[in-house]
């Protein structure tokens, strides 16, 4: 599989959270459109399909990521 490189990746989630915020107040359909494109290229980019899995895979092939897996803490 093709990895994207971090910087596209990081520009991808910038967008993306830039986009979300605004279409909560704005809700156009350019915006609905550009926020449909961006999930899509965002899971395209990390090899899944969903936006919340895409995010958390793109923001772990940044750098700095954790490398440690953190996703069950112990009680």
């Amino acid at each position: 599989m093709l990895m994207a490189h971090p910087v596209v990746l990081r520009n991808l989630i910038e967008q993306y959270d830039a986009l979300r915020v605004l279409s909560a107040e704005d809700g156009s359909p350019q915006a609905r459109r550009r926020m449909d494109d961006l999930v899509y290229t965002l899971c395209v980019s990390t090899g899944t399909g969903d936006i919340d899995t895409a995010l958390v895979a793109a923001r772990n092939r940044l750098p700095g990521a954790r490398t440690e897996d953190d996703s069950v803490l112990s009680a």
